[in-house]
């Protein structure tokens, strides 16, 4: 009664063409959004080291960039780490 012969014409061949592209396309796509979620480091955690390492860090970049000078880095490490023998010095600013 109702012989189709089983086989897809016309747009059927459209349709499975797209949804093959479509079925990888989101299988990569979800390949990618895992591997970068499980590679990602996340720096907004807990320090390693001291809990005054992350200031002391800051510091020495802006000193890097050139951002401060020697004798600036000096001072405000000395403020930083809390030693206040060398008041003569800090006093100086």
């Amino acid at each position: 009664m109702f012989w189709y012969d089983h086989d897809p014409s016309g747009w059927g061949w459209f349709a499975m063409s797209a949804g093959m592209i479509v079925f990888w396309a989101l299988l990569i796509a979800l390949g990618v959004l895992l591997f970068r979620a499980l590679a990602r480091t996340d720096h907004t955690g807990a320090t390693t080291g001291t809990p005054y390492s992350r200031p002391e860090e800051l510091l020495a970049e802006r000193f890097a960039r050139g951002e401060i000078d020697e004798d600036e880095y000096h001072r405000r490490l000395t403020v930083l780490r809390g030693r206040t023998g060398d008041r003569t010095r800090l006093d100086k600013s």
